[in-house]
Parts: structure tokens; sequence; C-alpha cells
């Protein structure tokens, strides 16, 4: 093969052999997996389907309509949504194919990068992608190689022959010839997406939805079962006991919860979208608001992974450069101050240098906007050739106006770059950079207020120390210097006279920066009581200086989660765990450090996966944050996995729950916001659900045990017309209560259940009462004497108090005469309908014919209204209760 390359047929027999260069994609969910989902994930559709067939056999067919168009309804709502949901995902996985250059029998040829094979010889430049993991053959210059998306360091890579470099990194400076080893899943991009494929986990909403509806259908079955066999043992009708098991059966089931969960968590999805969050699985929507720790990585999530120069040190101070006046054309800098191009000639110079001295490319015509993305190369650079544009002296301008003539290139031995512009037809201007010590080994002279002296030791360990400052605090630093000379000594001088007796200009330090609003965010989070972990493969001192910036570290802060162990004070002593470390400490060690560190340092995948799992053991809720393939396993393993839209890899985003659409964490929070306001929501019309079930059920039960199985307070239609169409309405209207301000004053709630304590006691307390209540209605109406009346009286309370329990359950805890919420335009809407329905069928003879109604006095309804507002005052209580007892916890 040599550097021929492989011919034609070798590569298509390799092709046939090792398969595309390519990641195997999981198995498509389909229309049909989703369908399926609808009825495996909830109990509550099958205890309806055994109601409904229960109808059937008995001949009660508006019931089975009644009940298959409930069912029908819940099942297509939840699969029109999650079917959305993921044609969404599947339109962001598109990408289009990208191309290589290889040699083929011996001439350069451009392929997709799909058909590339073990065996061939890669071609790479400046800006490529590269295809696969191949060994380098040749270099050009000094090769380099941003692998930030691989292993999550921000910094380049510098890549010599022999080296290996890997699939789904990028090439940033110099050129190449590699011959392909490896393609596809044998890639290591490919071994990090195995570690993905794995089982779905349930989010920690799925658990406590399946947990309730296990325990209602448990209730619903056990209440028919007793029911039925004391019926037979007394010796009811087969048929009486067969409409009392189907009454029961409605009763316990809350029919409007699928549905309005459904609902709720749709309208969460598009609520987030417009928040440039996208939502894969639907159940995922609330889990963001149950968040107790964010593990994120640092690369390109909290941080911009573009270097930029922050701090300027010319004339023996720091300079921070703003931006140029479109109209008085003077440059101003961040602190105010005017920079004079005569007064603060250093300062132009050393901005000069540095554009000068660089071999960043411009790609296409740029602007003050968009010159970060319209420059390429490696990432110092760029970042160079920006920091100029900030006062006006453009790259593509100077290049012209001082003709580069000579280069000498920067390698890691030499740890400079030199070059040599003609200035005019007589002189000519060398400029300098690199590693400051290095720098200033070249230096004789130092030029300070427009004037050039000699540098004497006191200067130069000035500089010294002012660069050891820098680099403590992360920052990489460059030194700058210059010298002019005539261009009749040119064609005399060698490379080590041109880099002999240079001026100092002064030093440039720059960080890779965090993105905007990041640290509002982190603050954001921290009150809500959420916890901020970086894991990073950056070194620790670089992560320090950025968890200190954005506030995810602070000493005093951190220093109060010290405990009696010594390994943990030694770590907690300096921030900050490096994997090394990490990997040293035992599971029982480990476990003390989870809850203890803020930021991990130098960690590979694997600890990542470590990280998450330890942290989900101690009983947290996890959500991890990344962009890079390395990120994947440990999305897939937290309970919520969040990619970037922008910068993420496929594989990144197909292992996540969602999706950043504008790449910035501080989407997080407004995500968060909404989260924990639909948790909240499910909460309200969970309760308010179950309550009136709960009443209904013993409702029944009663009825039963003092008249006896003719004389149920409620029929089986009634109670269908009552969950499906009165509870509906003002449940879905509960579920999309618009987010209250102090949403975020609280910590996340753990490992609590829907119907905690608080709640449970809340539900069978109203339960009870409104049994008393509506009972005692039915009792005074006489039953023995009209059973169409009392049925009658017990319904119209019954919706009674669906209207004003729906105000009740606005807020859980708060009074229905001090709620401050925005308006819920649709409890208004819900309400009002219900009113108006009910009215109807009370009046309409036809439908009372069905219903098997009596007609209602005005005293009648009076005693109704009466009986149904009397919720509200008890509501009242138990919350005056409720709020007692906590403040006395």
């Amino acid at each position: 093969m040599g550097y021929l390359g492989l011919t034609a047929q070798e590569a298509e027999e390799r092709l046939k052999k090792y398969g595309y260069n390519e990641l195997e994609v999981k198995k498509k969910i389909t229309w049909f997996n989703i369908l399926v989902r609808q009825f495996v994930s909830n109990f509550l559709v099958w205890v309806l389907i055994v109601a409904m067939a229960i109808s059937a056999y008995i001949g009660e067919m508006l019931n089975f309509w009644m009940i298959l168009f409930l069912i029908i309804f819940v099942i297509m709502m939840g699969f029109v949504q999650e079917y959305k949901a993921e044609k969404a995902m599947e339109s962001l996985k598109k990408f289009i194919q990208y191309k290589t250059q290889v040699i083929r029998d011996g001439w350069a040829c451009e392929i997709f990068s799909k058909e590339v094979v073990p065996g061939d010889i890669l071609v790479l430049k400046m800006g490529d992608k590269i295809p696969a993991d191949a060994k380098i053959i040749t270099t050009s210059g000094e090769f380099k190689v941003d692998e930030s998306i691989l292993t999550g360091e921000s910094n380049v890579v510098k890549k010599s022959k022999e080296d290996l470099i890997f699939a789904g990194t990028q090439v940033v400076h110099g050129a190449c010839k590699s011959t392909v080893i490896n393609t596809g899943m044998k890639t290591e991009l490919g071994k990090i997406a195995e570690m993905v494929e794995k089982e779905e986990e349930k989010t920690p909403l799925q658990i406590k939805i399946h947990n309730l509806g296990k325990t209602l259908s448990f209730v619903a079955l056990l209440a028919c079962i007793l029911i039925f066999s004391f019926g037979i043992f007394m010796g009811a009708p087969i048929y009486s006991m067969l409409m009392v098991a189907l009454a029961l059966a409605v009763a316990a089931v809350p029919e409007g919860l699928p549905l309005a969960l459904t609902l709720t968590l749709s309208l969460g999805m598009h609520n987030m979208a417009k928040h440039n969050a996208i939502i894969r699985k639907m159940l995922a929507v609330e889990t963001l608001g149950s968040v107790t720790v964010i593990c994120t990585d640092k690369t390109g999530t909290l941080t911009k992974n573009e270097m930029t120069v922050e701090k300027i040190y010319v004339n023996g101070e720091f300079y921070d450069i703003g931006t140029i006046d479109s109209e008085s054309k003077e440059y101003i800098l961040k602190d105010g101050r005017k920079v004079e191009p005569d007064e603060e000639k250093n300062l132009i110079l050393l901005l000069k240098a540095v554009s000068l001295c660089n071999n960043a490319q411009i790609t296409s015509p740029i602007s003050p906007e968009t010159i970060e993305t319209d420059m390429l190369g490696d990432p110092t650079e760029v970042a160079l050739a920006v920091v100029g544009t900030k006062i006006g002296l453009w790259k593509h301008n100077l290049d012209a106006e001082y003709l580069k003539i000579h280069e000498i290139p920067f390698t890691s031995k030499r740890k400079l770059m030199t070059t040599v512009h003609r200035i005019n037809d007589n002189e000519s201007i060398v400029f300098t950079k690199g590693a400051p010590e290095v720098i200033l080994n070249t230096c004789k002279f130092i030029e300070k207020n427009n004037e050039i002296e000699e540098i004497d030791g006191s200067t130069i360990e000035e500089i010294l120390m002012t660069n050891s400052d820098l680099a403590g605090s992360s920052y990489r630093v460059i030194g700058v210097a210059y010298k002019k000379i005539s261009n009749y000594d040119i064609d005399n001088l060698n490379d080590n006279i041109i880099e002999k007796d240079l001026t100092f200009l002064g030093l440039i330090g720059m960080i890779d920066p965090p993105k905007k609003g990041v640290y509002e965010a982190v603050k954001s989070c921290k009150k809500a009581g959420i916890e901020i972990i970086m894991i990073t493969g950056d070194g620790e001192e670089t992560a320090k200086a950025i968890g200190e910036k954005i506030g995810i570290y602070t000493k005093d802060e951190d220093e109060n989660k010290i405990n009696d162990s010594d390994i943990v004070k030694n770590i907690i002593k300096k921030g900050t765990i490096v994997g090394t470390e990490l990997e040293s400490l035992s599971e029982d060690e480990f476990d003390l450090i989870v809850d203890a560190v803020s930021i991990y340092a130098r960690v590979v995948p694997e600890q990542k996966l470590k990280i998450v799992k330890s942290l989900k053991k101690k009983g947290h809720i996890v959500a991890m944050t990344g962009d890079g393939v390395n990120d994947a396993p440990a999305l897939k393993m937290a309970d919520i996995g969040i990619a970037m839209g922008k910068k993420g890899t496929d594989v990144a985003k197909e292992s996540s729950d969602m999706i950043l659409q504008d790449d910035n964490f501080a989407t997080i929070v407004e995500a968060i916001k909404i989260g924990r306001n639909i948790y909240e929501n499910i909460e309200k019309f969970t309760c308010y659900l179950v309550s009136h079930n709960f009443m209904q059920v013993i409702l029944i039960a009663i009825g039963i045990f003092i008249f006896g199985f003719d004389y149920l307070p409620l029929l089986p239609l009634h109670i269908l017309f009552i969950n499906a169409v009165g509870e509906e309405l003002p449940a879905i209207s509960l579920g999309m209560s618009p987010v209250r301000k102090e949403i975020m004053d609280k910590p996340p709630r753990k490992t609590q259940n829907i119907l905690n304590k608080m709640n449970l006691y809340l539900v069978s307390s109203l339960a009870i009462f409104m049994t008393v209540v509506v009972f005692g209605v039915f009792i005074f109406s006489n039953p023995l004497e009209n059973i169409e009346y009392a049925r009658t009286m017990a319904f119209s309370v019954v919706v009674g108090m669906i209207i004003f329990n729906t105000f009740n359950f606005i807020s859980l805890d708060k009074s229905i005469f001090k709620i401050d919420y925005p308006l819920n335009k649709m409890l208004i809407i819900a309400i009002s309908f219900i009113a108006i329905i009910t009215i109807g069928i009370l009046n309409i003879s036809y439908l009372k014919e069905i219903f098997k109604f009596a007609s209602l006095s005005l005293k009648d309804w009076i005693i109704c209204i009466i009986a149904s507002f009397s919720t509200v005052i008890f509501m009242e209580f138990i919350k005056i209760h409720n709020k007692f007892k906590n403040s006395n916890k």
C-alpha cells in the first residue's frame, strides 16, 4: 500500500468487511412502541378496561361507551404528545454528511466520511474533523488537535509522528497524513457510545405515578371483592352486585388523572421549548423540578470553549480592553479610560504584534458580532487576533499593511513564534510571542512610556511575579516582544539573530471564560437548594478558578461540609479532587466525598458515572449536563440528562432527556422553575381528584351497609359523569396554573411521594368531611321514599363541591382569600362549563330521564349550594392546622 493508499477494490472489500464508519443507532422507537407504552405504564387504564367489560356484560351500554371513549381519549392524548416529542428529537439528530480527503490509487480524493475504512490514508488540514481513529504518518508544521469533545479538556493537544488521533476531534493547527486503524464502533468514540447502551431507567415521576396507580387500583379491586363477596353472602342478585362492583371500580379510579397528567406535562414541554429546552420524554418534564444536584461539565457548558483575552499588562499596569467608540473613534477601556494611540503606543503595538504574529485564518467577512465564529485556528491564536478587533485593529487590514516576509514557527521545545513584517522600503519589524520566561531571555530592552531602556533584574523579577500571579489564577500567559531591523540586513540575518536583543512589550492573560448568565444561574440554583457540581477533564487549578468565578465553589461555604474524615478534610482544604485521588478512594470514603466536594478535575468518563451513581445512592435526584461524547454515559445514568443542542454530539443528545437549544446553562434555571411548577400542579390535581374519589368510594360503601344494594347514593353513570366530565376540566385547569414568584425559594423534594403525609392528611380529611355532608343530604332527602330525588340531591352537592374545591386547590397551603397568583383563565372557563352542563342535565327532560334525576326546587338548590360551600370553610381550617403543625416542627 505505502503512501499510495488503498486501491478502489481494496477499499470496497474492506467496506464490506468492516461496515460503514458510523456509530450504530439504537433501535428506533416506532409509533407502535409509543402506543403500547400508554397501556403498559398506566394501571388506571386497565381498571377502566375491567369496568368497561363489566358494563358490557350486564348490558349497561351507555356506561360501556362512556368508559371506552374515556380510555381512547386518554391513550390518544398521551400517544400524540410523546410521538410529537420523539419526532422533534429525530429532527434534531439529522445532520449533513461531511466529506474527508483520502489517498486512493495514489491520488488524493474526497469521499463521504462514513466510507472511510481501516488502512485508508487521511489527508487532514486545519479545520478538518477527524473521521476515524488513525496513526500519524507525517506532519506539516506543528500539528495540534482539539480533543475537548472526547476528553473534556479545553487545551489543544500537540501531535507528532506515530501519535494517535481520534474520531470526532478536530484539527486546529497544521496538517498531517495518517493511517486509519479503527472505524465506527471500534473507535474511542464508539467505545464510549457502547457505554451508553443500557435499559431506560424510570424517572422519579414515572415511579410515583406508577405506585399511585397501583395503590388506587388495589383499593378499587379490594373494595369490589369485599363488597361483591359480602353481597353474594347476603343473597343479593348477581346483576345488582355487578352494578355495585362497577360503581365502586369507577368511583375508586380517578379517570381524569392520566389525561390531566398528560396535558400538564405536554404544556410543560411546550413552555420549556419556548425557553430553548427540548424535552425528549414527556415524564422527564417534571424531573427537573425535583432535582437536588446538577453535575455539569465545564468546557462548552459553563464556559464558552474558546479562549478570551482578559488581562493585558503593559507599562507596569493592567488594561481591560473594551471597544471602539463608533462616533468619536476613541479607544475605550472597560473602566472608562480613553486610549489615545499616541499616548498608549505600547498597548497598540502589543495588540498589533499578537495579531500579526499569528496564523489564525479569516474564513468569511467578519464583524464585531461574528468575529469568534468566522476565524479558524488554534484557540489561543484566535483569541489574540480577536482582542485587537475590540479597539478597531482588524487582522486582515494589518496583514495587508504589514506584509509578512519571514516566519520562525512555534515548537514546544522553543516555546516561541516569530514573524518579520515589512514596514516600508527601508525598515521591517520583528514580532515575537511565547512563554514569558523564554521571551524575557530574548530581550535586552523594555519599552516604558514610549521610551526604550535596558531591562534590569528588578524589572524582570516584577514581570515574572506578574506572570506567576496570572498563571496562579488559571490564566494562560503569553509574553510579547519586538524590534525593528533594516531591510538591507534581512538577507544576512539567521533565526538566532532575529530573536536576539528584542524589546519587551508586555504580557497577555487569557482564559476560557464562563458563558453569559452562568453566575446568576448558579446563584439561583443554590438559593433553591440545588447543589452544583463541576466534573471536568481540565486541570484542578483551572477548574477551581472557573468554579470560584461562577460561584460553584467558595472556601468558607464548602469548609462547612467538613466531617470527621481526614480524607474529606484534606480534599476540602484544597477545594478540588482529581481523578487519580478519586480512583484511590474506597467506596465508603467516596460516599463521604460525594456530598462534600463541588469540583472534580482530571476526571475520565467512567468516573463521571461513578459520581452520578453514588449521588443517586445517597438519595439525590441528579441532573447531568454536557455536550461531549465523554459525557454520554453519565447523561444516561442521571435521573435527567441535559445535552447541548448546538455543540453537543449526536451521542450526547441520544443519551439525554432534555436538550438545550441555546447551549446556555442559564436556561436550566428557567426549566427548573417550570419543572417545579409542574410538580406542584400535579400535586394539586392529584389531591383534588383522589379526595373526590375517596369520597365516592366511602359514600357508596356506607350507602350499601345502611340501605342495602338497591339504594346506591350514586349510580355508575352519575360517577362516570362526575369523574370524566365534572372533575376532568377542573383538574386540567389546576395543571395549567401559572408559575408563582416564590417557586424557587424552597429546597427541592427528594424522595417524597405525591401523596406525602401532609397531602394524605388533607385528602383523607376532606374526603371524610365531604362524605358526611353528601350522605347527610342524601338521608335528609329520604331515599327510601324517593330514591331518584335523593340521588339528584347527592349528585348536585357533589358537583357543587367540585366547583368550590377547584378554588380550594389553587394552593395546598395558602388561604383561598390570600392567594396572589396570576389569574388562571382556564379555571374560570372550566367551572363555568361544568355549571352550565350540570344545570342542563338537571333540567332538560331527555337528559333527566337518561340519568334518572328528579326536579329540584329553589329550596333544594339553596341546600345544595350551602352544603357544597362548607368544603371551603373546612379546607381553610385544614390549611391553618397544617401551617400551625409545620411552624412547630
